[in-house]
């Protein structure tokens, strides 16, 4: 499946990734999709409500969640994912990103942030099985 990425939506997370370094941000993907192509039209950040080793975890609460799926539907959008960052590491799932990832027709973004300023951007679908993330290409 095509992964589109709009230009608003990924300034919104360049943004978000920096302005929350050394600690990493989150935030919802939202949009539209079918079975040809995934649109993330929105980038919608969050609250990390992690209070421990925010540096390189987060946590989104079930409150945080239900918001961002509201305002999904109030805009006739779909929740399709969410986005992180990783402070001063590369843009690949860790094994904490893998046990804690929701659902696999989820898309997960992750952003690198190197020294406060966002680097490589890069798009993650769960396997079915839960076995491991494979990379997906964004436009």
């Amino acid at each position: 499946m095509k992964l589109i990425l709009k230009p608003e939506a990924e300034a919104v997370i360049r943004d978000h990734a920096k302005m929350d370094y050394p600690h990493e941000c989150v935030g919802a993907l939202i949009g539209v999709d079918d079975d040809a192509q995934r649109v993330i039209e929105q980038a919608l950040p969050l609250q990390n409500e992690r209070v421990d080793e925010r540096e390189r975890r987060y946590l989104v609460s079930a409150e945080q969640a239900l918001k961002a799926e509201r305002a999904a539907d109030t805009s006739g959008k779909m929740l399709l994912g969410f986005y992180h960052s990783h402070p001063d590491h590369p843009a690949v799932p860790s094994e904490y990103d893998r046990q804690h990832a929701a659902f696999s027709w989820y898309t997960y973004i992750i952003i690198s942030v190197s020294e406060g300023e966002p680097q490589a951007l890069k798009a993650w679908n769960l396997r079915e099985d839960r076995s491991a993330f494979d990379p997906q290409e964004v436009e």
